[in-house]
């Protein structure tokens, strides 16, 4: 038999074990919800399935090395982890056991954690809790996940900003050509920034029209100031993107102008491209524009990630299949679609028809002289990146890694 009883602003719910032992369960937040545990409770005990409560005693710090230790991501998801943990959880409940983690408790710290952190950061700290005592609840360590249902949003949260092909064209006309060739590969094909700048040329078929992410090294991951190649960031995006016809020209164009380089997109020195680096010195005078050399905004407040979400938005404009869209910008599909949906090449064709139409009606001018430089025409682009004069203070040399 299990009964509930009121502690402090919350319930427990109490019952024996096997052994006699009476023992308790608490960080319930209604009455309600205590009730259908120890209903629960006593259907585990008629059932056999009852979990020793005394494992609630195991220790927040040592229960997240262990989730620390099985638990899989890619580099730079594991340093936000990281960060998140030892800055903001362990440091409240490291020392606490998982069975005195109580949902009153979370809500303090979760208002306390708003004193000083913008309110993403909150959630994603929040999220990160949550998912380590979710799988304490799968391990049996405790009866219910004290973050559960604990209301974290954003509100009147902004809508991330797209661009428009002929925007992206604009963005392309400022900025180096092997600079514009990456953000038109970006714009084009839905890639992440990491998967762009370690992409290696090993990976490209042009004969075929196919970029292959590798699951072992398809990624470049900056995690605390060190550049590496390592896994894209989830097992969906290990994938093959397929390429339409004008950026395989483009890219056999680009080939050519450093036929023994490993890496496809390069920074101007030869090394690795670093993302504050390229935000500072091309996306940001190109997007948000640069009075010095007359250019005016284009897209005020875009981001370089926010190409994943234009590309994603021209395949819906394309009627194009939800399970295409997922496979091609490296994401899973879930419940029943992602069972029963599978692409086929009728499908890709059609996509590829639609982003060919797209760039020969708004952007086949951007570049058009590497454009047409896989047919031999010499390349001689007149627009530029800002020169290291109109640079703004303090913008450091890229670093080749």
């Amino acid at each position: 038999m299990a009964w509930v009883e009121r502690r402090g602003a919350g319930f427990r719910v109490r019952y024996r074990l096997p052994d006699g032992t009476l023992t308790s369960e608490t960080g319930f937040d209604t009455w309600k919800v205590a009730a259908d545990r120890a209903a629960d409770v006593e259907c585990e005990q008629r059932n056999g399935t009852l979990v020793d409560p005394r494992l609630t005693q195991t220790l927040v710090g040592e229960w997240v090395r262990q989730w620390s230790d099985a638990h899989e991501v890619g580099a730079g998801t594991w340093a936000k982890y990281d960060s998140h943990l030892r800055n903001h959880i362990l440091p409240r409940f490291g020392d606490l056991a998982l069975g005195e983690v109580t949902r009153m408790a979370v809500k303090a710290w979760v208002k306390s954690l708003r004193r000083s952190l913008a309110e993403p950061t909150v959630i994603d700290v929040v999220s990160l809790l949550s998912m380590v005592l979710v799988e304490a609840v799968e391990e049996g360590l405790i009866g219910v996940n004290p973050c559960r249902r604990l209301r974290l949003r954003l509100d009147g949260r902004t809508e991330r900003p797209h661009a428009r092909p002929e925007q992206v064209a604009e963005m392309v006309r400022r900025v180096r050509p092997a600079d514009g060739v990456l953000i038109i590969t970006a714009a084009y094909t839905g890639m992440r920034w990491g998967e762009l700048t370690g992409l290696q040329w090993t990976r490209v078929n042009l004969d075929a029209g196919e970029i292959a992410i590798n699951p072992r090294d398809g990624a470049l991951h900056e995690v605390n100031g060190q550049l590496t190649l390592a896994r894209p960031k989830t097992r969906a995006a290990a994938r093959t993107i397929h390429l339409p016809a004008f950026l395989v020209e483009i890219l056999t164009a680009h080939r050519h102008q450093d036929p023994d380089g490993r890496f496809v997109f390069t920074a101007a020195d030869g090394g690795f491209h670093r993302r504050s680096n390229f935000r500072r010195r091309v996306w940001l005078p190109a997007v948000d524009g640069h009075p010095t050399r007359g250019w005016a905004p284009i897209a005020p407040g875009l981001h370089v990630h926010d190409l994943r979400h234009t590309h994603k938005t021209w395949l819906i404009e394309d009627q194009v299949p939800e399970v295409l869209q997922s496979k091609r910008l490296g994401h899973e599909l879930g419940g029943i679609p992602g069972v029963f949906s599978h692409v086929t090449p009728p499908m890709i064709d059609a996509m590829l028809d639609g982003l060919q139409r797209r760039w020969e009606q708004y952007g086949s001018t951007a570049l058009g002289d590497l454009y047409h430089a896989a047919k031999g025409v010499k390349i001689n682009c007149t627009q530029s990146a800002p020169t290291d004069a109109e640079r703004p203070a303090g913008d450091d040399h890229q670093q080749a890694v």
